[in-house]
């Protein structure tokens, strides 16, 4: 079986988490998949490359190799809801247009769920709280930023289009507000993007798990309209010339998240 995840060790006092990029599938998912789930369209196609300057930043990188189809490493592993509107759980019936996961009788059965909650889901978060934990021990303060992406436009999840930034801070409990207040703000300093703070997304599972500014332990959610780097459409092509212009303001708000962590410690 493959590994649960891809980690690499950072020196700065920054974890970017990746849980939504992966692609591989148990077999009994993968056979069971239905024709509309086959190409994997809730995947956070390419988010792993368009972030790949925060290595050379020197922070520590946390990726899912798993799809979301098999466990969704964003939810809670008791499954409780995390929206009062429509979303998907914990292991995806349904996509987010609603339609069927599997075919009709071929979803995994519990017991192979358990099993995916022991070898992918838990992996996950141990590596996630030990790392975190690390950093904290290190420099005093730790750092989350979690990296996600998602269609533009999905009637099932929200109205019209999804801004093109959609930075969630748990309503504001997950970080410090000087934290959210500069990311805004450097949000706020462009105009090529449009964004929102605490809108339809405001953080999933893995920013309220673990962001607890009391504690010194800051984490931030940003969800990204897939048109600004990639094809909606299958077969999900990276578009270089789309990501290339929006690098840069990944590579501000990082550093805008940097510096103001630094102004609290």
């Amino acid at each position: 079986m493959k590994a649960a995840f891809e980690f690499t060790k950072g020196k700065l006092p920054l974890l970017v988490s990746i849980p939504h990029a992966g692609t591989a599938l148990t077999p009994e998912v993968e056979a069971g998949l239905s024709d509309a789930a086959r190409p994997l369209p809730d995947t956070d196609w390419h988010i792993p490359t368009l972030y790949n300057f925060v290595r050379s930043l020197g922070a520590s990188v946390l990726v899912g190799n798993y799809s979301r189809m098999v466990i969704d490493l964003n939810r809670p592993s008791d499954d409780k809801p995390l929206y009062t509107t429509a979303t998907t759980g914990l292991f995806p019936d349904t996509l987010f247009d609603g339609s069927a996961t599997f075919l009709p009788g071929r979803a995994p059965d519990a017991r192979q769920r358990q099993a995916a909650l022991e070898a992918v889901w838990l992996p996950y978060h141990q590596q996630l709280q030990q790392e975190l934990e690390r950093l904290k021990a290190e420099h005093g303060y730790a750092l989350l930023f979690d990296a996600h992406s998602i269609a533009s436009r999905i009637p099932r999840l929200f109205e019209g289009t999804l801004p093109d930034l959609n930075l969630g801070t748990n309503g504001g409990r997950s970080c410090d507000a000087l934290i959210e207040e500069h990311l805004a703000a450097r949000m706020a300093s462009q105009q090529q993007y449009s964004w929102v703070v605490n809108g339809r997304f405001k953080g999933g599972y893995i920013t309220r798990a673990y962001g607890n500014p009391t504690q010194g332990v800051h984490a931030v959610q940003l969800e990204l309209a897939q048109r600004n780097y990639m094809d909606e459409q299958p077969p999900f092509g990276y578009r270089e010339e789309r990501a290339n212009a929006l690098r840069p303001l990944l590579e501000q708000l990082i550093s805008a998240m940097m510096s103001s962590a630094q102004q609290i410690a």
